[in-house]
């Protein structure tokens, strides 16, 4: 069979690569798993139920929960009766809930917990059609997602019917991006767009077969995530539903041969391994940051000589090989989108065996418009590899990126002035810049995020951003100074690590307010600064910064749920902090 809507990857699946565990979920001690027809009967049985609730074609189901099998149910369950997904992130505020669900038109939601299914009920209260929750949860006396599912033989007529009628071309799912500003848009996807963007996946995935198990932690709600659930399904790999801190467990007990991520946990690993490398003692901590050098220069396409390969090798048996151990020992590679990875990242894993392929995309994009490959050759570090399968790239005059393509979203729900800005014959306006470089995509910053001096100098945010959080000392950054004399920067410490260097170098500091004041972590982070302030220009170089006492959160509004900086409001919330960095030069 063919797959030309997103519900016809588990009949692809069953043809194929019938799986006895298709779909796991640790619950307790144990996982739980659906096996390839017990997850068609599951999506049956909750359509069946939806169309007795009186759901219609074209109706808006909302879906609130971290990843879970029954995510999968009822996202299936919901498109295969002609209704359009309308998936939210499970950290975002009442406020946002009210609007997404309204201007949406949502009819019902579907709620993982009892927290969020009391968030719902506040932010639907007053909203005219809405109608019920049901939660994946047993919660006492709230309704269950199992309370909905009917037999299937009973409506079998009329979703057999429903299927028949969606087209490809026909909406999937409205995705409600984030954003850095403002209220979230929209996004309308239809079963082609994203149907097309996992086949370039799989074009990419050409090793991946139906031995291989993969762990499926980033939101569900992320067109990222999304399209690589639909990937796993269709190429018969094992999902593994875990949460972001129970990660290293899950790791250990399936021992996958991939995963996606974001670049911040990635970073995050990589501190907690440079810190145990911190805490070795004689020749093993020699041993630990011989082989850390060893990988900060490595190069996939470089050849640096038998001398260096021999050494290598040496680092890999002694060092590298407890990294591959502690991400289960399967581990063939990693996948890494939504935002941009260090290269210093880069080179460390690919050296030691554990290849990073970058991803770069938008949810306007379904998402992936460029790619990296595990073939030699195709990999460039700092690049986001080369383009996907029928996905077209132009770089305009100003340097935005350009795309065009059969991924290329329908438009914002209810925007078509905000559609038109961005989309204009068939050509959509990433809002990022960036270059090809022989075939392979380059991002350089956000358009909007690139600033300029008083003395007419363009600053790019990000790219200083990522080299400063290179420190195993910051836990966040943000560079500052449109308009002023030179950047400065707000430091968001990372407080662990500070307290590490505290007590190796007899240093008092009990509380983050000791931390704060005390002078030598003062200078320590003067050193840190002019260090990484050395790979910039003169007139890039931070002058001043601010370390901050709290962590920067998606609950605290200065991050997006894929943990992006919502630069408008952190520049907001920090106003006095900034004023106070060019008070003197006014």
């Amino acid at each position: 069979m063919q797959i030309t809507r997103l519900f016809d990857v588990p009949y692809y699946q069953l043809e194929h690569y019938p799986k006895e565990k298709c779909l796991n979920i640790k619950t307790g001690e144990t996982w739980k798993s659906y096996s390839t027809e017990e997850v068609i009967d599951e999506v049956n049985r909750l359509s069946a139920g939806l169309i007795k609730k009186g759901i219609k074609t074209g109706d808006k189901v909302a879906l609130v929960s971290l990843n879970r099998p029954e995510w999968i149910f009822a996202d299936l369950a919901i498109q295969q009766i002609g209704a359009i997904n309308v998936p939210l992130y499970p950290n975002i505020t009442i406020k946002d809930y009210n609007y997404t669900l309204e201007h949406s038109e949502s009819v019902m939601a579907f709620a993982g917990s009892k927290e969020l299914y009391e968030k719902l009920q506040e932010a639907s209260k007053d909203i005219s059609g809405f109608k019920d929750i049901y939660t994946f949860d047993k919660v006492e006396n709230l309704a269950h997602w199992t309370e909905l599912q009917s037999d299937y033989e009973s409506e079998k007529e009329e979703i057999e019917k429903r299927k028949a009628a969606v087209k490809h071309e026909d909406l999937a799912t409205i995705i409600y991006t984030s954003g850095t500003t403002g209220f979230p848009k929209g996004v309308m996807l239809t079963h082609k767009n994203i149907v097309s963007n996992s086949e370039g996946v799989v074009e990419r995935f050409a090793g991946v077969n139906e031995t291989y198990k993969t762990l499926s932690f980033l939101p569900l709600c992320h067109i990222f995530e999304r399209t690589a659930s639909y990937t796993h399904m269709r190429m018969g790999v094992e999902v593994y539903f875990t949460a972001i801190d129970t990660i290293g467990d899950a790791m250990k007990e399936v021992h996958p041969h991939y995963f996606a991520t974001v670049p911040r946990l990635l970073e995050k690993v990589y501190d907690k391994i440079v810190k145990k490398g911190y805490e070795l003692k004689g020749v093993k901590k020699r041993l630990f940051f011989w082989a850390l050098r060893l990988g900060e220069i490595y190069d996939p396409n470089e050849n640096k000589g038998w001398w260096y390969t021999k050494q290598l090798g040496l680092a890999n048996k002694l060092i590298f090989s407890k990294w591959r151990e502690a991400l289960g020992g399967n581990i063939e590679f990693i996948v890494s989108g939504a935002a941009a990875l260090q290269p210093r990242l880069a080179r460390v894993f690919w050296a030691a065996q554990i290849p990073i392929l970058e991803a770069y995309g938008l949810t306007e994009t379904s998402p992936g418009i460029s790619f990296s490959k595990l073939d030699p050759g195709g990999y460039r570090l700092g690049c986001v590899g080369p383009l996907m399968k029928d996905v077209e790239v132009r770089i305009a005059e100003d340097g935005e990126i350009e795309a065009a393509g059969p991924g290329i979203m329908q438009g914002y729900y209810k925007k078509p002035d905000e559609t038109a800005a961005v989309l204009q014959d068939g050509w959509f306006k990433t809002g990022d810049i960036g270059e090809l470089q022989d075939g392979f995509l380059k991002i350089t910053d956000r358009k909007k995020e690139i600033f300029k001096t008083s003395g007419g100098k363009y600053i790019i945010p990000q790219q200083m951003e990522n080299k400063f959080k290179e420190s195993m000392y910051i836990e966040n950054i943000m560079v500052v100074g449109e308009g002023q004399k030179h950047p400065s920067a707000l430091i968001v410490p990372d407080f662990e690590s500070v307290a590490e260097w505290c007590k190796l170098h007899h240093t008092e500091c009990k509380t983050r307010e000791d931390i704060l004041k005390s002078a030598a972590v003062k200078e320590k982070f003067d050193r840190e600064v002019e260090h990484y302030n050395e790979n910039f220009s003169q007139y890039e170089r931070v002058k001043k910064y601010a370390l901050l006492p709290e962590e920067w959160s998606v609950e605290g509004g200065e991050l997006t749920a894929k943990m992006s900086l919502k630069r408008r409001e952190i520049l907001a919330k920090y106003a006095s902090i900034i004023k106070d960095f060019y008070k003197e030069e006014e």
